[in-house]
């Protein structure tokens, strides 16, 4: 997965998604700084995610971004992503790969090195770590640390993404640490302070 390291930020998309939530997402991805997009609908009809869906696809490949749907390989398909990423309780790889070919698959590994092990045999795209810092995206089971990221950059060359409560006062210190991607969803989303935009020209 040959991405410029200047797009280190793995987004994802809002639990909601607005009426600006378009003119937003290609304003925030024209920066650059992108280099995923991950689609994470938890409360909508399949109708919904596929509409929702193909408008995000079409604006990913404007802007030269990865386009990746959380928890189903059926609808990464459906919607020609270029991926998918797989939660613990979710589809295993081997499964999601018969389903989706030899597309992008990332798996989270919370702060398990244990199942980094099992993702690494199953040829996962990425390892994703976390949470690092508390997040107002979802609550905090894991809380993941650097060790997690120098112990598993050991263990293979797949990028390494840290995910939870990432913000520009902490995130420098990931990048530092072996992390090749860093998920970012509320501080840009959800913040009350910056518009979208504003939010991730915080991250320079």
């Amino acid at each position: 997965m040959k991405i410029s390291n200047k797009k280190f930020i793995y987004l994802i998309s809002p639990n909601k998604i607005s009426k600006s939530f378009y003119r937003d997402l290609n304003l925030v991805l024209k920066t650059g700084k992108v280099g995923i997009f991950q689609l994470r609908l938890k409360k909508y009809p399949l109708k919904s995610k596929i509409l929702i869906g193909k408008k995000i696809r079409e604006i990913c490949r404007k802007n030269k971004v990865k386009f990746l749907v959380n928890d189903d390989p059926k609808l990464t398909i459906k919607l020609n992503a270029d991926g998918c990423h797989l939660g613990q309780s979710d589809t295993n790889i081997k499964d999601a790969r018969s389903i989706i070919g030899n597309k992008i698959i990332g798996v989270t590994c919370h702060n398990s090195i244990k199942l980094a092990k099992f993702a690494i045999k199953a040829k996962a795209s990425y390892l994703a770590f976390g949470a690092f810092f508390p997040s107002k995206t979802k609550k905090t089971k894991y809380l993941a640390s650097i060790k997690n990221l120098k112990e598993a950059s050991k263990l293979t060359r797949v990028p390494l993404v840290a995910i939870g409560g990432i913000n520009p006062q902490n995130y420098k210190k990931l990048l530092l640490n072996k992390a090749k991607f860093l998920a970012i969803s509320s501080y840009i989303w959800k913040n009350k302070k910056y518009e979208p935009l504003k939010a991730i020209e915080k991250f320079r």
